[in-house]
């Protein structure tokens, strides 16, 4: 990319939206980013774009940090009052001093510990089949499949637990074995059209967590997961960006980060109301009209 003129500016703000919407709610921001590339697509060598689709999330995962930070940050300030004689006063009073003193929040540590061990498959795996899963799935019909077939799972789940009382209520109850589980099913993401909360929200709720505490785990279980994709992107694309790549990714992730927001708001006050059929819905009628697009050309 050498230049950036004002259709391209378009472009990068369409995607930009694209991945702020679509990145929280279960419907796949990659894939809706592929699938706008493939029928606008953006002015730039393949490598790049490979690595942009996928960097550009961390504006998205900022804004989940930024409006979570006090369930997600393990460390707090508390002031401690330190009592000393004064002997220099006249009555011996005793002087008053306030102290400032770091400490651990348990719980929000612990949290983090079981995400560490529910990003080990996707990590591992990642690194192994990142490249091939990238040459042989990243293309339109995988998409349109995995649209199509985790929209009627989406469909088909929330039909089973319709009568069912979740096990799991907070993210505060989530245990090891449920954050594997859930961790391994993180790594059918790693195919294009999946999501990557959808499928963490599906393996969640088969296995009894609410749909508020599985939206809530993919949003810490999102933060370190990205951060390793977007630096394994980096590395292999490497670091000699041109003026206008490095504008590409700030201008990308800056709009994906604010229309994040408003995302994660809407998907936090929709799954208190409703459950997810609406996004299997969404998904498969998506996935039909790419396919029959795909086939008629």
């Amino acid at each position: 990319m050498e230049k950036i003129n004002l259709i391209e500016l378009l472009k990068i703000v369409l995607i930009g939206i694209i991945e702020g919407i679509t990145e929280w709610l279960p419907i796949s921001s990659t894939g809706h980013m592929l699938l706008f590339d493939s029928f606008i697509p953006l002015n730039a060598t393949e490598e790049f774009k490979e690595m942009f689709f996928v960097v550009i999330q961390l504006g998205a995962i900022l804004a989940v940090f930024v409006m979570f930070r006090k369930k997600m940050i393990p460390f707090g300030i508390k002031s401690i009052l330190d009592l000393k004689d004064n002997s220099l006063a006249q009555n011996n009073e005793k002087k008053t001093t306030e102290k400032k003193s770091l400490y651990i929040k348990k719980d929000i540590f612990m949290m983090w510990v079981k995400v560490a061990v529910a990003c080990i498959p996707s990590a591992i795996l990642g690194l192994v089949f990142d490249d091939f899963l990238e040459k042989y799935f990243g293309n339109t019909l995988t998409i349109s499949i995995m649209l199509i077939f985790y929209g009627i799972l989406f469909i088909v789940i929330e039909y089973l637990n319709k009568n069912r009382t979740p096990k799991t209520n907070s993210i505060d109850d989530i245990g090891y074995k449920t954050a594997i589980i859930i961790g391994l099913f993180q790594v059918l993401s790693m195919i294009p059209g999946t999501s990557r909360s959808g499928a963490t929200i599906i393996g969640a709720l088969i296995i009894g967590v609410s749909r508020v505490a599985a939206a809530e785990f993919t949003f810490f279980l999102a933060i370190p997961t990205m951060l390793g994709a977007s630096t394994l992107k980096i590395i292999k694309f490497g670091f000699d960006f041109s003026t206008a790549e490095i504008l590409t990714l700030i201008l990308g992730s800056t709009v994906a980060f604010t229309v994040s927001v408003f995302a994660i708001k809407f998907l936090m006050n929709f799954v208190k109301r409703h459950d997810f059929k609406f996004f299997g819905y969404y998904r498969i009628a998506l996935g039909i009209i790419v396919l029959a697009v795909f086939f008629l050309n």
